[in-house]
Parts: structure tokens; sequence; C-alpha cells
């Protein structure tokens, strides 16, 4: 076999349509092996003789792709001082770009021996591990172009590749639970039908089932256990794992690119699938232990923000590197519109405490490739200090768990401020407004793959994980949910309807608030997990999405028909989806005399301190003013809208709502969350000001008056 000194850049395999080039880092290694490995189960060692600032390399020529390969690291062992080098463990590249097979899970793929933590384990790993793959890196994309949707059109979608596509009765069986699923037209058609812009996939990234899910017969299945940051996850691959599943992925983007849909990466930058000092040694911590892990003042052991056992060192060159690689890896190459990024708080950990100026926000904000996509931070972790809703850059959009808390609050009847709930709906200018961010950095949700779904949420007051393993120990105790008054399953029809109409609640308000919308995947047809609120190690018909053509109660169809309703008002609303936060006054330039927004009592009085202040308050009007939208179009152009009243009545018994009289003289009911469909009784009934308009316990209407 020839080998050639090859570069040191880019690191991985990169393909030339001749040969390979080989290049991995490790500074701790004295040196590094490189193992093709062959399906009669030999390997071919060749050592990377070349170093370049501690970048091992060669070049292969001939090599091609589907070729199968890991690292092995000669260097010590030596884990009181950080260092886990151990040439019997085959690893994986940090930068391969496919990864074939799943663990072999056994005494094998540790550093040390089960009985004996403390002595290393030289028994060879190779014949347990997932394997590298050398991919090729052509495709033709046509004329794919990014749809490029501004946030105020964006409408989110967070699902599961295996979870959204598994039981859809529109797919092929041998396609479901597949990238190839997400390209079909029966998911694309629903996407575009629900009016979604954005899909926000799930970890794709290669992740691990956990040793400890297998040896209990379950398995990692939202996949927040990474090992590979720039490979497809193999499993959801319907072509094959030899490289196969890039191209599959790069073909599912491009399809939903063409219906106008971005995609959205959730990632898991801040730890590894190799866990804590009794993890397996699959990659980084046989390559360089201290260099790509945070580890405490003895080294043997890891320092923990995340919860699974270790955390990426966030001053490491390294991990900046691999990271920064990775995202304009999955932009330049994979064609994906952003990322959500899991437990972002820990990416902000410097050194220990959370700092929103730190090397990484740094990294992002100048890169000309990351800066330019969608970027949404989940703005906390398990560390002190980590919950960081509201504090980061301005650059970056995120997950706002206050409007979560506030809204559940609301409909569930234990309204603490109404002026709490004023701030979220109209895109809490609290938290975001001080340091030069807008209504579209909060992304809103109401539930989202972790906690209940919007079925559950309304269906039980506590979470049932038994199926989990745990005693019902895991997931959050806290839920702020409400049963409706019978736990679980039902066939009282009362219990029923007020679930169903808490459901109608929930999806009109989250459309109808300021800031940016995000649906969980399956919640627009009453998907239930049971009560199970962590369903994170569930990979079977309890997480699937369960489409309305086997739901024989019919919930699920009329919420889908409700759903596609209120996003798609919200899409012909501007009103809605401000890119500027209320003056609560009226606009110059817009020749109307009413404020953008005015808050009301249910009697049509405005607002005073005293109602505000009001703890058992859990009604109220707000008037949306469209002929008072202060940002401009895109071309300069002023923008009008018909003008809104939104009534809430979150309170257990029913009011009656006065229409307010210096606003508008004729009004339509447009929406009713009352009614089993949504819609109003009369469409054409017209609501004249001063009337009044009863409001039945726990529902919503919606008032549109055309500008």
């Amino acid at each position: 076999m020839q080998v050639w000194p090859g570069e040191a850049y880019p690191l991985g395999a990169t393909y030339d349509g001749a040969g390979t080039n080989f290049a991995v880092f490790t500074e701790a290694a004295d040196r590094v092996e490189l193992c093709l490995l062959h399906d009669d189960g030999s390997e071919t060692a060749v050592e990377l003789r070349e170093s370049d600032a501690f970048v091992r390399h060669a070049y292969l020529p001939g090599v091609m792709p589907g070729q199968r390969y890991g690292f092995r690291a000669h260097g010590p062992y030596a884990p009181e001082r950080g260092l886990r080098c151990n040439s019997a463990k085959l690893l994986l590249d940090p930068y391969a770009r496919a990864i074939s097979g799943s663990i072999g899970w056994g005494e094998e793929v540790y550093g040390y021996h089960f009985d004996a933590p403390d002595r290393r384990n030289d028994l060879d790993s190779a014949p347990h591990m997932m394997t590298s793959v050398v991919v090729n890196p052509y495709f033709d994309w046509g004329d794919d172009r990014r749809p490029r949707i501004g946030y105020h059109e964006t409408v989110i979608y967070e699902a599961h590749v295996k979870g959204l596509t598994m039981t859809h009765p529109g797919l092929p069986e041998e396609l479901r639970g597949t990238y190839a699923a997400l390209a079909h037209p029966a998911i694309i058609e629903h996407l575009v039908e629900l009016g979604v812009t954005t899909l926000e996939l799930m970890p794709v990234h290669q992740f691990v089932n956990d040793h400890r899910l297998v040896d209990m017969g379950l398995n990692n299945y939202w996949g927040y256990n990474t090992i590979g940051f720039f490979a497809p996850h193999n499993a959801y691959a319907s072509w094959g794992d030899r490289g196969q599943q890039v191209l599959e992925f790069k073909s599912a983007v491009r399809a939903l690119h063409e219906a106008g849909i971005e995609v959205i990466l959730d990632v898991v930058y801040n730890h590894t699938a190799e866990g804590n000092h009794l993890g397996p040694t699959l990659s980084f911590k046989g390559l360089d232990n201290p260099q790509y892990y945070r580890l405490t003042d003895d080294p043997r052991y890891y320092m923990d923000t995340t919860g699974t056992g270790n955390s990426l060192l966030m001053r490491s060159p390294h991990v900046l590197q691999l990271i920064m690689d990775s995202l304009r890896y999955w932009v330049t190459e994979m064609h994906v519109d952003g990322f959500r990024f899991d437990l972002a708080a820990t990416l902000a950990r410097q050194f220990h405490e959370v700092d929103r100026l730190s090397s990484f926000f740094d990294l992002v904000q100048q890169d000309p490739v990351v800066s330019q996509v969608k970027l949404i931070a989940e703005p906390w972790d398990v560390g002190e200090g980590g919950y960081q809703v509201g504090n980061f850059p301005p650059l970056w959009t995120e997950w706002n768990g206050m409007y979560r808390d506030t809204v559940r609050d609301l409909w569930r009847g234990d309204t603490r401020s109404l002026a709490e709930f004023a701030s979220r709906l109209t895109g809490s200018s609290d938290l975001y407004q001080d340091d030069g961010r807008r209504p579209l950095a909060s992304i809103n949700f109401v539930t989202c793959h972790d906690g209940f779904t919007l079925h559950d949420l309304v269906s039980y007051n506590d979470k049932h994980n038994e199926a989990n393993g745990e005693g019902n120990r895991d997931g959050e105790s806290h839920n702020r949910s409400w049963n409706c008054g019978v736990e679980g399953d039902t066939d009282d029809p009362d219990v029923l309807a007020l679930r169903a109409r808490q459901m109608r609640n929930f999806i009109a308000t989250l459309m109808l608030s300021q800031g940016v919308p995000m649906i969980s995947h399956g919640d627009e047809v009453a998907r239930t997990q049971r009560g199970n609120n962590n369903a994170y190690c569930q990979d079977s018909e309890l997480a699937w999405v369960r489409w309305p053509e086997e739901d024989a109660a019919g919930t699920g169809a009329e919420l889908l028909a409700f759903t596609r309703a209120m996003v798609w008002l919200r899409k012909d609303h501007p009103v809605f989806r401000r890119r500027r936060f209320f003056h609560g006054r009226p606009v110059e330039g817009t020749h109307d005399e009413l404020s953008d927004i005015a808050w009301f009592t249910p009697e049509g009085a405005e607002m005073t301190q005293r109602d505000w202040d009001s703890a058992r308050a859990s009604a109220l009007t707000v008037f949306l003013n469209g002929n008072a939208i202060s940002e401009p179009g895109p071309r300069g152009e002023r923008v009008a809208d018909d003008s809104f009243l939104l009534m809430f009545n979150a309170s257990p018994g029913t009011l009656d709502f006065v229409v307010p009289v210096n606003h508008g003289r004729q009004w339509q009911v447009v929406v009713d969350t009352a009614r089993p469909d949504g819609l109003p009784a009369d469409p054409a009934a017209k609501v004249q000001a001063g009337d009044r308009l009863t409001l039945v316990d726990r529902s919503m209407t919606v008032l549109q008056r055309p500008v």
C-alpha cells in the first residue's frame, strides 16, 4: 500500500477522487495508527508518521468512499494525569463524515476492567465498535437554495425523524423512520398545509445507545448522546450506512427546500457519549482526554454541567475548532438553515461561570457562514447559574421557558401576574429589549420534546414514567399541568370537551403571541405519551406520532384543522408577527390616534394599575391596532393590517366581555375556542362596540376589524 505524507488540513478523511487524506489531532498520543477495516474482520494498520501542530496525517491513494476505518492511539494511560490513551481501543474519527454499525456493549469498549477500575484494560475493542467511513462529498444539489425565511414569518415544527414518520399511513413501510421519509410527499404535504416554515430536527448527529439502556431493553430514542458531530445518524438511513446516510440526508434537505421549508438541527455540542471516568473509550477520550473535556482538580474525574457525565472544554482551541468546523460543514455541505443548541449555557462556560462574551460566542459572531443562519439557544444547563433566559448575545434567539411557564399557569388557573402574561404575549420585552433584541428573539412554545405533550398537559397532573424503569423518579415533577378533573384516560364527555378546549386555548395563544412560535410534532393531532414526560428512552408507539386516521375519537383531526386555521391566521396578519416591540401609544406617521396596543378588563374599561395587580385576575381583553405597525415592509412601504381584539377568559366561570367602545365600531368573531371546531357559530355575524359577548369558562374569543 502506498502511503504519501498528505496534509494536516482538513481534519478527518477527505476523498478527492483518487484517494483519501487522513488527518487527526492528538497532543497526548506518542504515535497514531490509521486502521483500515475489512469486511472479513481483519484490519490494515498504517502509522501516521507526519505531524504538524499535533495533527497526524497521511494520504492513501486508491482508498475510496465506503472504506471503514478507525484510529489507535499509542501513549500514556495515566488517569491520575487525565491521560487515557490505549491502543487496544479502536477510536472513531472526531471528524468522521459517516459512521457505520453500532456498539456491541461489553468490557472490551472500556479502558478499565469492571472489577478493577484502576487497572488498564487491553481487550481489543474493534470487533465491538462502530467505525468511521470515508464518504464521497459530491452531490447534485441542482438549483437548491435556502428558503431564508425571516424570523417574523417563521413557524417552527420540532420533530423527531423516526417519531414523525414511523406510523404515517401514507408512507411505504420501508421508508418509515428514515431521512427518506422526510422527503416523501406525504410528510411534506402535511407540513405545507399546516403552514410550517421551519423543520427543527431532534438530534441527527451520530449518537450512541447507552449501555445502561440497552441492558434494560430500551434505547436512547431522543439522541442527545452524540459521538459524531459531522455524521448523520446511521439508524435513520434506509439506503445503507457506508456513506449512503449522507446522500439520503442531503436528498431530504433538498426536497424540503423545494417545498420552501427550512431545516434546523438540534445539536449537542456540550458533551459526548463517552460519559464520565467510568464511561467507554470511543473517540475523544482515547485521543486526547484533557484537550477535549473539562476535568476537575483531580484529573481522573470530569466536570459535569450537563447531567450526562462530561462537558466539553470550551476554552480549548481544538474543541472550538471542532464545533465551528462542524457547524460550517452542516451549513455549506449539508445545506441546513440553522441550529438549536442543546444546553447552550454550557457552551458559554469558558471557565466556571456562564459568560455571554465567551470565546464560542465571539467565534460565532465573526464567522461569515455560521453567523448568517438561524441560531437558537436552549438557554440553560444543570450547572450553577445555568438558567440564562434573556442573557444570550444579540445574534441569538432563545427558547423562552418563561413563556411556556406563564402561559401554562394562565390556562390552568394559577395566574400569579396578568402583567407577566401580558409581557409574554407581546414578545417578552423585559427579557430582550434592553440588549437591543426584538420580539423575534423569543422562541415561544408551550410544549416540546422534553415534558408532556399538549394532550397530556391537559390530561395529567403528575408524570407517569414507570415505563422508563427508574421508579418514576426521572423527569420533571412540577409540570404546571392540569388534568381537567380526571387523571389520564376517561370517557367523561365534559372532561373530554374541556381538555379539547384547553388544547385549542394553548394553540391559539401560541399562534397569536408576538415572537416565533414552535409546535412540538404531533401536538396538532393530540399526540399522547400516556403521561410519560421523559420519553427519551421510548423508541416505540408510546413516543411516535399517532396520526388522525388511526384516531377513532376524531379529536386529532379536529385539532389539526384548528391548528392549521390558527397558523394561517397568523401568517395572513402581520399584526401578530411584529418585528418591533409595542410602543403603548399612537405611532407617528400612521394617522391613527389609537395606541398600537391597549388592555381592557372584561367590562371594557382600560386596565388600571389596580387591575394589573389583582392577584385573582384571570381575564382580560387585548386590542392590537393593525393600523399602527411601526416597522416598514421590505421595500420601505407602510404596513397596515386589520385590527384584533383578543378576549381571554382563563377563569373557572362564565364571564361577559364588553366590546370596547372607542376602538372600532363593528367587529367580526373569527375564533371561538369554546366551540369544537374553534370557529364562530355564524361567521357572518357582526359585533358592535359596547356589545356583550359571553365567554364560557377557560375559553378565548378573537374579534377582527378590517383595516
